[in-house]
């Protein structure tokens, strides 16, 4: 079954990746995308651990997208 993500959990990961990177990652940011993971899971019946492991390769090895 293919995860789904919406297009706000897509770009508030993409902040938290560009933060990460930076060195700036704020706790403000990661809450927000740990509380929109587990809110985008429970909405849709998706697993939260699928949800956030499939955001995060998206995000970061968009390369395996084919």
């Amino acid at each position: 079954m293919a995860i789904e993500l919406s297009n706000e959990l897509i770009e508030l990961e993409q902040k938290a990746w560009d933060e990460i990177q930076a060195g700036t990652l704020t706790v403000e940011t990661a809450s927000a995308v740990q509380d929109a993971i587990t809110a985008h899971a429970e909405a849709t019946g998706q697993s939260r651990l699928s949800v956030e492991t499939e955001l995060k390769r998206r995000i970061r090895h968009p390369a395996e997208d084919g």
